[in-house]
C-alpha cells in the first residue's frame, strides 16, 4: 500500500481531473477542496471503544460469528440490488468503449447492384430512333469510405474523460450498494437477535409475574390475602404479556427483511437467525483510523468526485462546439457494368480530402450548452463538498450514539443489578409478614423495567456499531 496520504491523493485526483478537463478550451474548471480538519482524528475517537487504527473491510468479522459470516457472504452474492448495480456498471463501461472508438477513423464497406433505365428525353437527340426505350442496364458497386476526426479542440478527448469518469462514478455507486447491504443484513440479523433477547427477558418476566398471581391467589383462597393484592398481580402479568406480541411482530420483520437482503423469499427465512438469542457482541475496540482514511474509502465522496470530473469535461465538450470540426475523408472503390469488371483499373475511383464543419456565426446554441454544462459542473463542486461534510458528520453522529449508548447501558446494568436486589429483599421481607405484597409487586415490576431497558440497550449498542461500520465505509471492497 502507498505511502501517500488518502486524503492528500484524494484532493489531487479530484484537481487534476479538474485541471484535466481545463486544459483543452473553455473556462477553467471549480476548484474541489476539502475541509482543513478532515485529515485528524475524529472528535468522537476519545473513548476507549474504538482506536485509531485502520479500519476493517470485513468489519463483521469481528464479532466472530459464523451465522452473521455466512449471511453476509449469501447477501453479497445474491442481493438483487447488488446485480442492478453491477449491470449498470457494465453499462457504462459499454458506454466508455463507445466513446474510445472517437480515437480512431471510422470506416464504411459498401457493395450494390442496381438495374436502371435512363429516360429517353435525358438522353442527347438523335441517340434513340424515335419510339424506342432507351436500353436496360446493369451497375455493380464496391467501395470502403474512411473519415477521421482531427481532435485539435479536445472534443474527442474530454468525452473519453467524461465516460471514463461516469464508469468509474458506476463504479463507486456499486461499491456504495455493497456496503449497504453488508451493514443492513447485519443490521437484520442483530434486530432478529436482540428481539429474541427481548422475548426471553419479558417470557421470565411473565413466570415471575405467573408465581406472584398464583400465590396472591393461595393467600386469597386461605383467607389470608386480599382481592386487591390479586388484581394488581394480575394486572401486572397481562401488561407483561402484553408486550409479547410487538416483539415476535419486530423478530419477524427482521428475518423478513434478511430474507431480501440475502435473495430469499420470507418463508424461507434464515432459521439461525430465527433461532439466534443475544445480539452479536465485540471483544475489541473498534478501529476507525481517521478523517483522511474515511474520505479515501467512502465510495460516495469517490463517486461525487468522479461526477465532478464528469462535469467538467462536459464543460470542454460543450466548448469545442465554438471551433470548427476538421475531418479527413477518403473513399476508394469500382464501378462496373459487369460484376468481373469491378477488378478492371479503368473501373476504380478513388477521393481524399478534409471535411471543415462549423455553425459560426450561429453559436447561439453552443453557448447555451456550456452554460448548462457548466451550471452543472458548479452543482457537482457543490455535491461533492456536501457529500464530503455528510461522511464526516454520519461517522461523527455514530460515534457519538455508540460511545453515549456504552454509557446509558453500563448506568442500567447497575440499575437492573439494584433493581434485582431490591425484588429479592421485598420478597423475604414479604415472607417475613413485614411488608405488604403491593411493595412486592413494585419492587418485581421495577426489576421487569430494568430488565426490558437493559435488552434494549444491548440491541441498540449493536445498532450502533453497526451504522459506525457503515459510516467508515466497510465491506465495499468486493476482495
Amino acid at each position: 500500500m502507498t505511502t501517500r496520504s488518502p486524503l492528500r491523493f484524494l484532493t489531487a485526483t479530484a484537481f487534476g481531473s479538474l485541471a484535466l478537463a481545463s486544459c483543452a478550451v473553455g473556462p477553467k474548471a471549480p476548484d474541489a477542496t476539502l475541509p482543513p480538519l478532515a485529515s485528524g482524528a475524529f472528535i468522537g475517537a476519545a473513548t476507549p471503544a474504538v482506536t485509531a487504527q485502520a479500519a476493517r473491510d470485513d468489519w463483521w468479522r469481528l464479532y466472530d460469528d459464523p451465522v452473521l459470516d455466512g449471511l453476509i457472504g449469501q447477501a453479497l452474492t445474491e442481493n438483487n440490488e447488488l446485480e442492478a448495480a453491477a449491470a449498470n456498471l457494465r453499462r457504462v463501461r459499454a458506454a466508455l468503449g463507445e466513446a474510445r472508438v472517437g480515437r480512431f477513423p471510422a470506416t464504411t464497406t459498401s457493395a450494390g447492384f442496381s438495374n436502371g433505365r435512363p429516360s429517353a428525353a435525358t438522353l442527347p437527340a438523335g441517340t434513340l430512333p424515335p419510339g424506342e426505350n432507351a436500353p436496360d442496364s446493369d451497375t455493380y458497386d464496391a467501395g470502403l469510405d474512411v473519415a477521421y476526426e482531427i481532435d485539435l479542440f479536445g472534443r474527442v478527448e474530454s468525452t473519453i474523460r467524461a465516460a471514463r469518469a461516469d464508469a468509474a462514478a458506476a463504479e463507486a455507486a456499486l461499491d456504495i450498494v455493497r456496503v449497504t447491504v453488508a451493514a443492513e443484513t447485519a443490521r437484520a440479523y442483530a434486530d432478529a437477535c436482540s428481539s429474541n433477547a427481548q422475548i426471553a427477558v419479558a417470557e421470565r418476566t411473565i413466570d415471575l409475574q405467573s408465581n406472584s398471581v398464583d400465590l396472591t391467589q393461595r393467600l386469597l383462597d386461605a383467607g389470608s390475602g386480599n382481592g386487591l393484592d390479586t388484581a394488581r398481580a394480575r394486572s401486572a402479568l397481562e401488561s407483561s404479556r402484553a408486550s409479547l406480541p410487538p416483539l415476535r411482530a419486530q423478530r419477524d420483520g427482521a428475518l423478513f427483511r434478511l430474507a431480501t437482503l440475502t435473495g430469499r423469499t420470507p418463508a424461507e427465512a434464515s432459521e439461525a437467525a430465527r433461532a439466534c438469542q443475544r445480539p452479536p457482541q465485540l471483544a475489541q475496540p473498534i478501529p476507525v483510523g481517521d478523517g483522511a482514511a474515511l474520505l479515501a474509502r467512502r465510495p460516495d465522496v469517490r463517486q461525487a468526485e468522479r461526477n465532478l470530473a464528469g462535469a467538467a469535461a462536459r464543460v470542454n465538450v460543450a466548448t469545442a462546439d465554438l471551433y470548427p470540426r476538421i475531418s479527413l475523408g477518403g473513399s476508394v472503390g469500382a464501378t462496373a457494368l459487369e460484376a468481373d469488371g469491378l477488378g478492371d483499373s479503368e473501373n476504380f475511383r478513388f477521393s481524399v480530402g478534409p471535411l471543415i464543419s462549423w455553425s459560426f456565426p450561429n453559436v447561439f446554441a453552443a453557448r447555451a450548452r456550456i452554460e448548462q454544462a457548466s451550471a452543472g459542473s458548479e452543482a457537482a463542486l457543490a455535491t461533492f463538498d456536501q457529500t464530503v461534510l455528510v461522511a464526516l458528520q454520519e461517522t461523527e453522529t455514530a460515534l457519538a450514539n455508540y460511545a453515549n449508548e456504552l454509557d446509558r447501558r453500563s448506568a442500567l446494568q447497575s440499575a437492573r443489578d439494584q433493581a434485582a436486589t431490591a425484588a429479592r429483599l421485598s420478597r423475604l421481607r414479604f415472607d417475613a409478614g413485614a411488608d405488604s405484597f403491593l411493595t412486592v409487586l413494585d419492587a418485581e415490576r421495577t426489576l421487569a423495567a430494568a430488565d426490558a431497558q437493559l435488552a434494549s440497550s444491548d440491541a441498540l449498542v449493536t445498532t450502533y456499531q453497526i451504522a459506525l461500520f457503515k459510516a467508515l465505509a466497510g465491506g465495499w471492497s468486493e476482495g
